[in-house]
């Protein structure tokens, strides 16, 4: 891969900007936020910039909880599940369907996307909610009779009173005759959201992976979709391009997905991972325990699809490889298509990134597909391992950062002027009202798909929209 460069975009700019940002901090929030910035080295092992640390209230952004982690990005999606949160009412009614994870089946018949909680009262933080959990369980099952399981998530006041919910949902799994699953996700846990997907993956393996088989015969080209949440239909996008290859997706996690095929996936061949840090830990698990490989796969972009695809079918026969090349070979004349419409007005114009999950890196490659260059990117709650996949995705001396606060990204903004910003909900109209271009890039800013080929049309017109609305010339930008 030969080194990009970004015209204007040198390590020491960065390190100058960093410096100057830097020290308009206190020098206590300064020594705290210095470790978590740096200039893009593509060639180091290890990226330099620390991640996965506590956030400090004023320095570092306010970031998603571990219940957050659990609940809406891991068990939310199952749709054929009742999703009970154990606690207080606005936790899990500020979770009910915030993601756009979409679903597919009747509500109340085959899909469950509704806000079931037990709604903590003050008497119930004084004696104990286990009872009332209980009876949530026995109602929600009666109401819903038709789900295939139910899970409980635990919200901050059951660990700071000590409710049992694992007692609870074994012995109701016994009386409901159903799966019955418990996951300690209280929000406190943790540094942010990621220790929920964590809690999430191990509550999987411990009481739901391995008890069901699927239906249908094996065969040698079974796979799983891992860490796909079916956002604005991404899922739908990218099952059809594996299938028309020749593999057959026997479960999706969790997007869109049934805990019947969930709890069945120790039977696949390999696993394909999407999001690599919601899920990884469970592909791993699943490689130790039952022997299945597992690759990554990035589904943004006509590049980085064609590389997937190339990347995924060497793991199989001939056959499942020539059919990947007559995919490749159909859809490329679109996706060119899609460039020569749009790379001519985005040719040359800069973005910076700030999201969770695997956006800050997967999405690179979909940006510069359309001449859009990346000056700088990061996340809200990676780990080491994920800054060290996106170094080489980057530009030599482009802007990492980890957690930026809020302070921060307007001053990187300010100095660099990129042309587009994707981000947060908490980012989004402040850089509006500044004039900036903008995507809100958790959700797809109520559009999508994004993935896929088919996704990528959508991408590219909704970048384009953004980027040269006629809106932007009747806003005088202070930058």
């Amino acid at each position: 891969m030969s080194e990009k460069i970004i015209p204007g975009i040198t390590t020491e700019r960065t390190e100058k900007l960093i410096a100057q940002t830097l020290a308009e901090m206190p020098e206590k929030a300064r020594k705290k936020r210095q470790p978590h910035v740096g200039a893009n080295e593509p060639e180091a092992s290890v990226c330099a910039v620390k991640s996965n640390r506590k956030t400090v209230p004023g320095v570092m952004s306010a970031r998603g909880c571990a219940y957050a982690g659990a609940k809406g990005v891991v068990w939310g999606p199952i749709r054929d599940m009742v999703h009970v949160s154990h606690g207080p009412v606005g936790c899990g009614y500020y979770s009910w369907g915030t993601r756009r994870n979409l679903v597919q089946g009747v509500p109340g018949v085959t899909s469950f996307a509704m806000d079931f909680t037990s709604d903590f009262q003050e008497k119930d933080i004084v004696y104990g909610g286990d009872k009332k959990l209980e009876q949530l369980l026995r109602e929600a099952d009666a109401l819903f009779p038709l789900n295939h399981g139910l899970s409980v998530l635990s919200e901050c006041p059951v660990g700071l009173i000590g409710d049992d919910i694992n007692a609870v949902t074994k012995k109701m799994e016994q009386e409901l005759g159903k799966i019955v699953v418990p996951c300690n996700c209280e929000g406190f846990r943790g540094v942010s959201q990621s220790l929920g997907h964590h809690i999430s993956n191990d509550s999987i393996r411990d009481f739901v992976i391995g008890k069901r088989s699927f239906d249908a015969p094996a065969t040698p080209y079974d796979v799983a979709l891992i860490g796909d949440y079916n956002i604005g239909g991404d899922v739908w996008a990218a099952k059809p391009i594996l299938e028309e290859m020749g593999l057959n997706v026997r479960a999706t996690w969790t997007g869109d997905g049934a805990i019947e095929e969930i709890a069945a996936t120790h039977q696949v061949k390999l696993n394909l991972i999407h999001c690599y840090r919601s899920m990884n830990y469970m592909c791993k698990v699943m490689e130790e325990k039952w022997g299945i490989p597992w690759v990554e796969y990035n589904f943004f972009g006509p590049t980085k699809i064609a590389e997937s695809l190339r990347k995924i079918a060497a793991l199989f026969d001939a056959d499942i490889q020539a059919k990947a090349e007559a995919v490749i070979a159909k859809y490329t004349p679109m996706a060119q298509a899609v460039i020569d419409e749009y790379r001519p007005r985005l040719e040359g114009k800069t973005a910076m990134l700030f999201v969770g999950g695997l956006r800050p890196r997967h999405t690179v490659g979909a940006y510069e597909d359309l001449g859009i260059q990346i000056t700088g990117t990061g996340y809200e709650f990676a780990h080491q391992d994920d800054y060290d996949r996106t170094a080489p995705e980057m530009a030599k001396g482009t802007l990492i950062y980890d957690d930026v606060s809020e302070f921060e990204f307007e001053r990187y903004v300010e100095e660099l002027k990129p042309d587009l910003v994707g981000s947060g909900i908490k980012e989004k109209y402040v850089f509006q009202k500044a004039g900036i271009p903008f995507r809100q890039m958790h959700s797809w800013d109520y559009s999508g798909p994004y993935h896929g080929y088919e996704g990528f049309r959508i991408f590219a017109r909704d970048i384009d929209m953004a980027i040269n609305s006629p809106t932007w010339k009747l806003i005088k930008s202070p930058f």
